[in-house]
Parts: C-alpha cells; structure tokens; sequence
C-alpha cells in the first residue's frame, strides 16, 4: 500500500510529526517547530545540521559525502538540509545542532534611563465638567480641549461615551502628537509603556519602557528564528526573493519572535501588550526592510539600493506588531546599502558625529559596518565579514552558548574557558580570535595564515602543544580539545580552512578600516580613538584582535572603548524621544556612504589584509 506520509519523532523534544513523504529533515523539523543550526541557509556547505537516524533514508548527497566521515555515516549521522525521508523514523538532534542554548546576548551600555522632554507619546491627566442643558459640546471637544489636543483617534470615538460617563468624566488621556489616542478612566496613572528592539541578523533584544520617567519595566532576547533561512543577509534576501509568500514568511518569522518577547516583556511588567503605545526598531538595512516588510531584491544586487533612507513610521497592524493598534512603530532611518539603522543608533549613542579629532566606530559581525569621523565630516561603509565570528564555516564553530569555548590561552598546553564552564562543545568568535592570535605568537601559524609542518616547528616549543599538530587528508591542523575533553567525545580541531575563514573575516573589517581612512587621507596612527560596537565586541581581547589585525594594532589600550549594544541604545533614545530621531535622520542624511564593491583599491587591500600582522613568535 502506497504511504503518503511518515510519522518522524524528534528527540530530545519527544515532539511528533506526520510529513510527507520525499521530504528533508530539515523541513519535516520546521513543521515540528523545532529551530536548527543552518549557517549555510540549509545549502549543504557548512555541516551544522548533523541529526542522528537509524537505518538508511536516503542515499548520502556529495555534501554529506564531503562533510561527514565514513564512521560518522557509519553511526548514523547525517545533515537535516540533505537528507530526505521515506519510512517512519527517530530523529536524535544533538546539542551542538540546537540554537536555543543559554547566548550571549549584550543588552544597552547602561540600565539607566532617564524620561525624555519630547515623548513621542505622553499621558495627560483630565478632569472635564459634565454636560448639561447650557454646556452640551460634543464629548470629542470636551475630551481635546481638556487634553490641549487637536484630534482624536477616530475608533475611539466608538468607545468615548461610555468611556467618560462611565468615570466621570476623568482620567487620563493617551495624546501622541496632539492626536488623542486612547483614554483611560479613573483617578490612578495607567500604563504608559514604549518598546525598543535592536532586530540583529543572529540575535534579537528588546527592552519594555515607561513612557512617563524612562525605566526599564522588562527585557528579553532570543536568537533570531530567521538564520533557518541562512546565517547571513545575502541568504536571507536570496530566498525572499523567491516571491511575495517568500517574502511574508521571512518578515512573519521575525515579526512572531518580536510578538513573543512584547508579550514576555509585559508579563514582566504585569500590564498588557495594549499598554506599549509606541514601538522603536534598529538594525542593519536588510533586518529592517524584512521588519517592515519591504522587497529587498535590490539589495542583493549591485548597487545595493535600500528602498527608503529615512525612518519609518508604520502602523502596528500593517507590520503585524501586536501592541495598542493605535499607536505607532519607527523604524530608524539607514545610511545607505548595507550600512542600516544600527550605524546611525551607533553613531548617536558614542556621539561621534560632534568628535573634534578623528573617530572611527566599528560594529563588527557577518555584517561589519564602519563609521568615520573627520574635520567635521561623517563617512561610512560596510563589509561582508562573514559568519566566521558567528562560528558559521568553522569546523568546530558555533555561536556563544554554554558549552563554547570563549577564551584560549596558550602555555605549555591548552588552557580553555568555556562559556557555563561546562566540558566544550565548539569553538565561538572570541575564542576563536584568542586560538589565532596564541597560534601566531608560539610560532605554529605564520603570518600567511599558514599552520607550520610538524618537523618545522620552533624548537622552543613545549611537547604537549607540539602533540596538537597533526597532519590531516586537508593539510595540517591543531586539536584544541581531545575526544575525551568534550561533551561530544569528538576532538575539536582549528584546520587549514578555519584559518582562512578567519583570515577572510579579519581582512574584510581591515581592508574597509583602510580605505575609509585612505579617502579621508589618515593613517590608523592618527586615530583619537575607535568605538568598537555590538555585543561580540564586549568579549573579545583586544590584544588578540590587534594581533590577528582585526583591530589597528598602533593604537593604545587607552585608545579603544567597547561600546556595547549601541543599536539597542539607538532604539531606546528613538523610542523615549523626538528629538532623539530628529537626530539620528540628521545623521543619515549628513553621512557620505562609501560602497567597498565599487572601490578600485579595495581587491588589493583586501588580499594584503589576509595576511595577518608580522610580529616575532615568543
């Protein structure tokens, strides 16, 4: 008899599903709701996906011929995105393939916050005189001139005259821009709350405010749901770009996660969702045009054109953002191509528009972004780092979860911290940084990139890491932890190829710093100081990053502040004050954008930024 569906059990969730037959795995686990790792947008190039399944479903594809072994095959481990299903069947997900661990996700420099002069929403507390026989003004005009408003929300009007007699004829009016939009009887202060989210390309973070006097009334983060559909931009815009329906699930997938954090930030503040009036998001070009909504073909395509450069003002039920329905949501304004919403928040939260000595804030992530300033002039760029840092085309990498290691210090032997202090399980940005820059000064990596033989080796060097050299079918490696050191009880290595992902990564951000200070004639020497931005930036060492040439390495420690979340900064300024995206549309508007592609120098600086900085081994 002819079976058109299997039954397939996710373990460890317990979680069932029926699917059709001939699908993946990858499929039949977005059905089941299951989140998986697909750095590579499920293209079979990265190997993250590996799930465990007894028996035979499929014949291997190359891709699990290349990025599996035999015994790994042997064992049953094969790749979501690949692999296709024809009979009933257990799928075990192991931890390294989930993203839902315990992430480093960086909030704002400061939880404190004060109310702004210029709320784009603020309460006003009214007490008007009841009609009779000699005042019979409509309830609309008596409600606007106690409220020194100028309209008011038409759908509220069906609700206002059972609304003012039912109290009295006081409370409290919610007024945005001289228009009414809500009234809330009684003589107690309602909620009044605001929400501002930086919507990043791999995580989500999102603060619940009080419009009245500025506090934080919740929190919440995740990862964001969008990196099923690929690690980076160009992944994501590629697949939107396969229709309208496309298209909406991307934007739907975000817009859902946002919901989640909105509902789970008013839990925490005890109010309801219809209490947040006002709503701010930042992010890169593409995150905020997938937020809006908006077609981003064009920018997946030379000259990378957003669709708008200033900010946006939408309505929560265009955008399916479930807050007051009449309130608003502000997208901040972008720069231009894939400099977004989080260089113009990063800009205005280091104030490095009104820097009198030359300035320069980097944002470092699949997306780098590069923000100069100098003789009063802004400039920015942008460069495709990669999901390297991420721990995307690392063979050990994964993102900053418990389990990662985090920071690698050479001596005799390995010395590893891993995040939650748990048995590791990969390998994430920071350490990554750290394992390259202690390569380089024992003498195991040269300057090319380009790990040394065994029988080349300094002599200096101690037997135990001189035992982490190994020769491999792809060249030589280092084994930063032995089978019997993970939780996998699979060794972890830092290969050939590794190195020159993170060469690409680290050359992209060097080679953009270079030639925006070459068009604005400076050497890195002259730099007053460097703003690093974002999240990751707060973990990494910087004596590392220097020596990898991620950061300029001329500079003093004194030199550098880590700014921290400044796109969530960015958003929580917008949201609690007009005059704060007044602001940042000035900023979009006075910078110059550099596109790196069309850059005549940029290929050259680009493959001399690969190499890493020559320094003498220790």
């Amino acid at each position: 008899m002819h079976q058109d569906k299997v039954r397939v059990v996710f373990q460890p969730y317990g979680r069932t599903v029926r699917v059709p037959v001939g699908i993946t795995v990858r499929e039949a686990a977005s059905l089941a709701g299951i989140p998986l790792e697909y750095p590579c947008g499920g293209q079979g190039t990265c190997g993250k996906c590996r799930v465990t399944l007894p028996g035979a479903h499929s014949q291997p594809t190359p891709a699990e011929l290349t990025l599996l072994s035999a015994d790994e095959r042997g064992a049953g481990s094969r790749l979501a995105c690949q692999t296709r299903l024809h009979e009933d069947t257990t799928v075990e997900i192991p931890e390294s393939s989930m993203p839902l661990g315990k992430n480093q996700i960086l909030a704002g420099r400061s939880a404190a916050v004060s109310a702004a002069a210029d709320p784009p929403v603020r309460p006003v507390p009214v007490t008007m005189p009841a009609p009779t026989l000699t005042d019979d003004r409509p309830d609309a005009e008596r409600l606007l001139e106690s409220a020194r408003a100028e309209s008011i929300e038409p759908a509220l009007l069906y609700e206002l005259p059972g609304l003012l007699r039912g109290h009295d004829f006081r409370g409290t009016a919610i007024v945005a821009s001289g228009r009414v939009l809500d009234f809330a009887g009684g003589a107690g202060e309602p909620p009044c709350l605001a929400a501002a989210f930086d919507v990043g390309t791999t995580t989500l973070v999102g603060e619940l405010l009080d419009l009245r006097t500025g506090a934080i009334r919740g929190f919440a983060s995740r990862m964001n749901p969008q990196t099923v559909f690929g690690d980076d931009v160009l992944s994501r815009i590629t697949y939107a770009s396969r229709g309208p329906e496309a298209l909406r699930e991307v934007h739907n997938t975000v817009v859902s996660a946002l919901n989640d954090m909105l509902a789970e930030m008013s839990a925490q503040a005890g109010t309801p969702v219809k209490c947040i009036y006002e709503v701010a998001v930042s992010g890169n070009t593409t995150m905020e045009h997938f937020f809006a909504g908006l077609n981003p073909n064009a920018l997946g395509m030379v000259p990378f054109v957003p669709v708008a450069r200033r900010g946006l003002n939408l309505d929560p039920g265009r955008v399916g953002v479930a807050m007051n329905p009449r309130g608003r949501v502000y997208v901040l304004p972008v720069i231009g191509g894939f400099v977004g919403g989080d260089t113009v928040a990063g800009i205005a939260a280091t104030g490095l528009e009104e820097a009198e000595r030359p300035a320069l804030l980097i944002d470092i992530g699949t997306n780098g972004e590069l923000a100069l300033i100098h003789n009063g002039r802004l400039s920015a760029t942008s460069c495709a780092a990669g999901p390297a840092f991420e721990g995307a085309r690392i063979s050990c990498g994964m993102r900053a979860a418990a389990g990662a290691i985090e920071a690698v210090d050479l001596g005799d032997d390995v010395q590893a911290t891993t995040i939650g202090g748990v048995p590791p399980i990969g390998l994430c940005g920071s350490g990554l940084i750290d394992l390259a820059a202690e390569l380089l000064r024992k003498g195991i990596l040269q300057s090319q990139g380009l790990f040394l033989t065994r029988d080349a080796l300094p002599g200096s060097l101690s037997p135990a890491l001189r035992d982490r050299v190994v020769d491999q079918p792809e060249g030589t490696a280092f084994v930063l932890a032995r089978a019997d050191e993970t939780r996998s009880g699979r060794p972890l290595f830092l290969t050939q190829r590794d190195v020159r992902e993170l060469q690409l990564a680290t050359g992209a951000i060097r080679a953009g710093i270079s030639i925006l200070l070459k068009r604005a004639n400076l050497e890195p020497a002259q730099l007053d100081r460097v703003h690093v931005a974002g999240g990751f930036g707060n973990y990494i060492r910087l004596l590392n990053a220097q020596r990898i040439g991620l950061l300029p390495e001329t500079l003093r420690e004194d030199q550098f502040s880590f700014v921290g979340n400044t796109s969530l900064e960015g958003a929580r300024a917008a949201v609690l004050s007009l005059g704060a995206r007044a602001r940042a549309e000035a900023i979009s508007c006075a910078t110059r954008h550099f596109d790196l592609s069309c850059d005549p120098e940029f290929q050259t600086e680009f493959a001399m930024a690969m190499f890493f900085p020559d320094a003498p081994p220790d």
